[in-house]
């Protein structure tokens, strides 16, 4: 298939972050389909990419790429051949937006002394790449997980430049036991012999506290019971490259810890320690209702579209979390439709059950907000085939 994919990176001139600290920023993005139709942006997840469909180049591995190829193409519900689709990479990641790796002015990485960052930040520098492509009016704006809390603060900053903002498994805010759980994440690279001060460029890199620090977030992307269903207490098929624990001699490593090892391995191949610092910072630090008295006061000045997507089974980004997002749009002046989809896979079902996300992006898209139903009845639509066999994405 044909995606029409165009890669490219804007400077954006000097950026002014949120809490301090201003440098020269490169925005790295993809466009798909043609300028002149509606633009719709899609934000990704947290170590998501701008390759939103189709493949990736070359450094650029594993679910990073094609992250949602369900959704994003021709004749998908975001219709290459309809909408200009653009998706860029946010500020502090590492796939071409400036982040800790990038170069600094001295000709060596930024590394800590690259400035905080916030997903207002990202909301932000989306908006001067916008500028820069001509786009003034976004006809929708689409996330899933802290992109879907990029998307509502585009609702927040920008209401007079979005007409429809589609909320995907995510939250106003994070809540005590997800911000505890990130914060050992973090725990797990900054305590690493090789993370230092995070000025390990050029010698050994933090991989095995990063790789700690995803096997803790792959744990928080499933349910109970796709975690029992997927692996429940079997023996794995393959035995682990290394096995240092003197604990487990004389039993048996379950297929739960291969997974877990798998991906953090292949994870450290592909993503720098000090970005997932960085992203795991601005998605804890998110609140909807900062510098306003509440939710609804925040979004009272939009008076567009609004689709929230909640899973049950999502206990990262909770069905009440979705509803606190759809409340606070009610209140005001917009359209809004919150669709409750039940599912047992956890907060990866918006990567991995796109015929349960499909429909609903679609008919926003072409009908607006009142046109989605609200069942909780599981959608059964041919047309997305459910991707659960291999590896689940990251998020």
């Amino acid at each position: 298939m044909s995606y029409g994919r165009r890669d490219d990176v804007a400077n954006v001139g000097s950026f002014a972050f949120e809490r301090g600290g201003e440098l020269d920023l490169d925005v790295a993005y993809a466009e798909y389909g043609e300028r002149e139709n509606p633009t719709v942006l899609v934000c990704h997840a947290l170590t998501g990419s701008q390759y939103v469909a189709g493949p990736a180049p070359e450094g650029v591995s594993g679910q990073a790429a094609g992250w949602w190829d369900a959704l994003v193409g021709p004749g998908k519900p975001i219709d290459t051949r309809a909408y200009h689709v653009v998706c860029a990479n946010v500020p502090g990641s590492c796939y071409g937006t400036t982040g800790p790796a990038s170069e600094g002015p001295d000709g060596e990485p930024y590394g800590p002394d690259f400035p905080s960052v916030t997903v207002g930040d990202w909301t932000r520098s989306q908006a001067r790449l916008l500028d820069e492509l001509g786009v003034e009016t976004l006809y929708a704006v689409v996330g899933g997980s802290v992109g879907g809390m990029n998307a509502i603060d585009w609702a927040k900053r920008y209401p007079e430049r979005v007409e429809r903002v589609a909320a995907i498994a995510t939250s106003p805010r994070l809540d005590a036991q997800c911000l505890g759980l990130n914060t050992a994440a973090r725990r797990a690279i900054t305590n690493d012999p090789d993370y230092g001060d995070g000025d390990y460029y050029g010698g050994p890199e933090p991989s095995g506290g990063l790789a700690v620090a995803r096997r803790i977030g792959h744990a928080m992307y499933l349910s109970k019971a796709s975690m029992r269903d997927r692996f429940g207490r079997r023996v794995a098929e393959r035995q682990p490259e290394e096995r240092t624990d003197p604990s487990a001699k004389g039993f048996p490593y379950r297929d739960v810890a291969s997974y877990l090892d798998y991906n953090a391995e292949r994870f450290t191949e592909r993503f720098d320690a000090n970005s997932y610092l960085y992203l795991l910072r601005a998605l804890d630090e998110y609140d909807l209702a900062e510098d306003y008295n509440s939710d609804a006061e925040a979004l009272a000045d939009y008076a567009g579209d609004a689709l929230v997507v909640s899973f049950t089974g999502d206990w990262h980004f909770p069905v009440e979390g979705g509803e606190t997002i759809a409340e606070a749009f009610e209140a005001g002046p917009a359209a809004v439709s919150h669709r409750v989809v039940e599912s047992e896979y956890g907060h990866d079902a918006f990567l991995v059950e796109p015929d349960r996300v499909g429909p609903p992006v679609r008919t926003l898209l072409e009908r607006g907000a009142n046109a989605v139903t609200t069942t909780r009845t599981r959608d059964t639509t041919p047309d997305y085939p459910r991707v659960c066999t291999g590896l689940l994405p990251d998020a």
